[in-house]
């Protein structure tokens, strides 16, 4: 079946980057999109990780990489590091006049050989698709409008749970995201499977048990949206042989996260006008709910049995479309969890400044408890050094999308975009 190409977002990051005269470094994590997205923008190619004569050639003279019509994209780049180096001599000599387009599934380690490509190249990530993106979604709300203090409304979404529950397990994956869900969960198990045989060891050429890693990212699954320390990973990726070094597995991870599968929420630092301090811990998250549903072996019909478990699961998927909304904009996603166990799912902080609170429920019976959350949140930070917040909204599965008269914001997560 031929996969129709559906519009990214990232395409105005990278076409602003290119404009400006910069080499473009897309990365992000398999099956993303990458290759699709970077032959729509560009007139030339070479595939580096499917042309074997190309190789060869590369491994001659890494030069002739460059040699075709521009806006020129280079796919899978890492495969030949020393292409790096060529690309920014090329971006020199043309005066930024050179445009090319890289795109890599894994970062690959640092290299005293590869020259800083400090303004030569722009890197920007990309993530599975939005709901948006994928078709699934009316965007009536955009993150821009939020962060920029306006009011919401929007009618009610039509997705109920059981489109919720699809949703989440065929991911944001444009190759698999239109064929039966079934067959989408086989192929998100399988790209786990592929992580923890193949690619991990593929990254470095350290040897990793893919056993461990297989109990690793089942062990992430299981705490998807939650902070679990490094020892309770360490004793779940050891299985029966007993707990591994937790510094073992802060490796492990290290490469999961090189490989943009897994992509830890880091803590939002703020002042505080009470005394309670900052927790740093991180939030886990795959680049996908799916693979989150992958790893723990769920399907819709036991995530429909399991709704405290969806709602992890649907906590992961916001977080991953506020990611890509937030990129967008300028800005960065965050979480928040304080000494009084004071939480917030997400926080949206433009890097010119300005920021709004998130909370995720995935049911609407939850949004009173989530309101007040955000209001005593919202008491606690110490808005005369980060300012007063554009707004603390609610992300709920379902319904309209509204102001409550406490000045807090609901909207169903089928109606944000960009």
């Amino acid at each position: 079946m031929q996969v129709v190409y559906r519009t990214r977002i990232v395409e105005r990051e990278i076409l602003r980057k290119l404009d400006a005269g910069l080499a473009v470094l897309v990365e992000g994590p398999k099956a993303c999109g990458k290759t699709a997205t970077g032959r729509e923008l560009t007139v030339s190619e070479v595939l580096l990780d499917i042309d074997e004569s190309v190789l060869a050639a590369a491994a001659v003279d890494p030069g002739l990489l460059l040699e075709g019509e521009q806006p020129r994209l280079i796919d899978e780049w890492q495969i030949v590091p020393a292409v790096w180096n060529r690309v920014r001599r090329a971006v020199d000599a043309a005066d930024g006049a050179a445009r090319f387009i890289l795109t890599g599934s894994a970062v690959p380690p640092d290299d005293a050989t590869r020259h800083s490509g400090a303004g030569r190249f722009a890197r920007v990530r990309m993530r599975p698709m939005t709901l948006v993106e994928a078709g699934a979604a009316t965007p009536t709300v955009s993150l821009s409008a939020i962060l920029d203090g306006e009011r919401v409304s929007a009618p009610a979404s039509d997705l109920d749970m059981r489109d919720l529950i699809d949703l989440a397990c065929r991911g944001g994956w444009p190759g698999w995201h239109d064929r039966p869900v079934e067959e989408a969960i086989e192929r998100a198990v399988g790209y786990l499977d592929e992580i923890a045989r193949v690619d991990i060891r593929r990254l470095d050429g350290v040897a990793r048990e893919p056993a461990k890693v297989a109990r690793l990212l089942a062990s992430l699954g299981r705490n998807v949206a939650a902070r679990a320390p490094l020892r309770t990973l360490a004793r779940d990726a050891g299985g029966a042989s007993g707990t591994l070094d937790e510094h073992t597995v802060r490796q492990y991870v290290d490469a999961l996260e090189r490989l943009m599968v897994v992509e830890p929420l880091g803590a939002w630092t703020t002042q505080l006008r009470s005394r309670a301090r900052l927790r740093s811990a991180a939030v886990w998250q795959f680049a996908d709910p799916s693979l989150a549903v992958a790893a723990i072996r769920a399907t819709p019909t036991s995530l429909l049995r399991d709704l405290n478990t969806f709602g992890l699961v649907f906590e992961s998927l916001v977080v991953r479309d506020l990611r890509v909304h937030a990129q967008a904009n300028g800005a960065d996603v965050w979480q928040y969890r304080d000494s009084n166990d004071l939480e917030v799912d997400a926080i949206v902080e433009r890097r010119s400044g300005g920021w709004a609170a998130f909370e995720v429920k995935l049911g609407t019976g939850q949004v009173d408890q989530a309101a007040a959350s955000l209001l005593r949140f919202r008491d606690v930070v110490d808005t005369e050094v980060v300012g007063q917040p554009a707004a603390l909204v609610v992300v709920v599965g379902s319904g309209p999308a509204y102001v409550r008269p406490d000045g807090v914001s609901v909207v169903p997560i089928a109606a944000l975009t960009s």
